[in-house]
């Protein structure tokens, strides 16, 4: 089985050794490729990133070489053409980035001694900065920045773990550095705090709090709620002090989820995947200058204006028509349903911040039937939501007031799409975004956007734990869905977000709604939670 490596340079093994993979641009391809493996990559992307805002001429015969040049060094079911693109057909075994973060996963739901050995295992995979020899290619630069992110928390997990086990000692000095290296970082202030307690220098894990807390000062912030209430602890000399992870725990999160899911009293919220990118596509299709700042509400606005909503809306249907290759958090969703009917919980009102159709395409996958529930941004339903029954047209919901017999969390999944998606028909009626800023204002100045929400789906969000999967503080979906269901008023229900590395202004955000933070990936968080199930089961 093939190795493919992006945890330091660049490398792809065989049982025979490394395999030669050609020069700079070719190699550039193939790390493209990986960072999206099992999802189709659109030509046009892959010329714009290995070539720039000008490609020459010869860019995508160029392109369409090094394809064949990679198929024969890896074999031609690896690189396999699929439209608009190309997708790396390879599992997540097979790559050290997901065996890592797989490991970090795992780890989570482990005793001290079992974590430790599991984290030593995920560390040892790293060679060297993630995606080193593209440490300068914009394309790469924000999933090397990850993973770089993920390797430090790493490392804070097996120091956690050797608190844990009894040798606070040993890693004060580790600690320390760590703490010189990232003043704002919480989780090693919060570590050296637990270490100098647990070792008998509680005035010096005081001063480790002071000192947080003089730094982020200059930046106008407060320590997040976990050191605070360390310190808090430190205080009373608690007898109960013990290591911890994330505020309350995040085994406890993960108990607690899991028991909800079950339940059926969980709405998941989907954030929109890969907005980055489609803002450089948009970018790159339409012309935008390349001096201003890449937002994907300001690249539609720009497209929009300058070309006409109907070529925009053209693009975007290329674009999420193609984006039907479901994730693991998808496959996880439509995963749940027969558990559900088996315990007779009302099945799963999703929420999504997407437009295209991996979802739909993974319950159909499951065999699983959804009703889709669609906000219409334009045409003369604007400002209405539409309805689609499983293998039925869609119908606009005229009086949502009323509109609760047609759809029922009883009889089969719901997804609420609340920004609008693509529309699978061939004549695109019902298709529309919410996605340029226009489209936001106008949204932000319906106030009857909430009650446009049929009545028994805004009952259930009323009365549901939340889980946040994929979103990030530059998302405007954020912030949008967090006002329609609660406005200014914290979740009525013990709800998570599931936000890798989140900045102190991140936590600050999600602490204003009492929203837990999860700092994992969400594809690896997923897989944990069907493991725990399974063991519940």
């Amino acid at each position: 089985m093939r190795e493919f490596l992006i945890l330091g340079p660049l490398e792809v093994r065989s049982e025979e050794g490394p395999i030669g993979l050609g020069g700079p641009r070719q190699r550039a391809l193939l790390a493209a490729l990986l960072l999206r493996a099992g999802r189709v990559v659109p030509m046009e992307q892959l010329v714009d990133e290995l070539y720039g805002a000008d490609p020459p001429r010869n860019a995508t015969a160029s392109l369409q070489n090094f394809v064949v040049a990679l198929r024969k060094a890896l074999g031609p079911d690896v690189l396999v053409t699929r439209a608009p693109g190309y997708v790396l057909a390879v599992t997540a075994e097979q790559i050290d980035a997901r065996r890592f973060e797989q490991l970090l996963a795992d780890a989570r739901a482990s005793s001290p001694e079992e974590r430790r050995s599991l984290v030593v295992r995920a560390l040892d995979l790293w060679r060297g900065p993630a995606l080193a020899e593209f440490a300068f290619e914009e394309w790469a630069q924000t999933e090397a920045r990850r993973l770089d992110e993920l390797r430090l928390a790493a490392g804070e997990e097996r120091i956690a773990a050797d608190v844990e086990l009894g040798r606070p000692a040993d890693v004060v000095p580790e600690l320390e550095s760590l703490v010189r290296e990232h003043p704002l970082r919480e989780r090693p202030c919060e570590l050296l705090m637990r270490a100098l307690y647990a070792a008998g220098r509680h005035a010096d894990a005081l001063a480790a709090f002071d000192a947080h807390r003089a730094a982020l000062d200059e930046l106008g912030l407060e320590p997040g709620e976990a050191v605070r209430r360390l310190q808090a602890s430190i205080l009373r000399h608690d007898a109960g002090l013990t290591p911890g992870r994330n505020g309350r725990g995040d085994r406890d999160a993960d108990a607690d989820i899991v028991k909800a899911l079950v339940a059926g009293r969980v709405v998941p919220v989907l954030g929109l995947d890969g907005g980055t990118d489609l803002a450089a596509h948009l970018a790159s299709a339409f012309g935008y200058p390349g001096d201003r700042p890449l937002d994907l509400a300001r690249v539609s606005q720009y497209a929009a204006t300058m070309n006409g909503s109907g070529p925009l809306y053209d693009e975007l249907h290329r674009r999420f028509q193609a984006a039907t290759d479901p994730q693991p958090v998808h496959r996880f969703l439509a995963s749940l349903p027969p558990r559900l009917r088996e315990r007779g919980a009302p099945h799963q009102l999703i929420v999504s911040g997407r437009y295209d159709l991996a979802l739909e395409r993974a319950f159909d996958e499951a065999s699983e039937e959804v009703d889709v529930v669609t906000y219409v941004a334009s045409g003369p339903y604007r400002g209405k939501f539409w309805h689609r029954p499983p293998g039925e047209e869609p119908r606009p919901i005229d009086v949502p007031n009323t509109y609760a017999t047609e759809l029922s969390l009883e009889r089969r999944t719901i997804l609420l799409n609340l920004h609008g998606a693509v529309d699978r028909l061939p004549e695109r009626e019902w298709e529309s975004f919410v996605i340029t800023e226009d489209d936001y204002i106008d949204y932000l100045g319906r106030s009857d956007v909430a009650s446009s929400v049929p009545v028994a789906l805004a009952a259930r969000l009323r009365r549901s734990h939340f889980l946040f999967l994929g979103y990030e503080m530059v998302d405007w979906n954020l912030r949008l869905v967090m006002q329609r269901v609660w406005g200014d008023r914290p979740v009525a229900y013990r709800s998570w977000a599931v936000d890798p590395q989140p900045t102190a202004l991140e936590r600050a955000f999600w602490r204003r709604f009492d929203v837990d933070v999860l700092d994992v990936e969400p594809d690896a968080y997923v897989e944990l939670l069907a493991r725990r199930l399974e063991d519940a089961a």
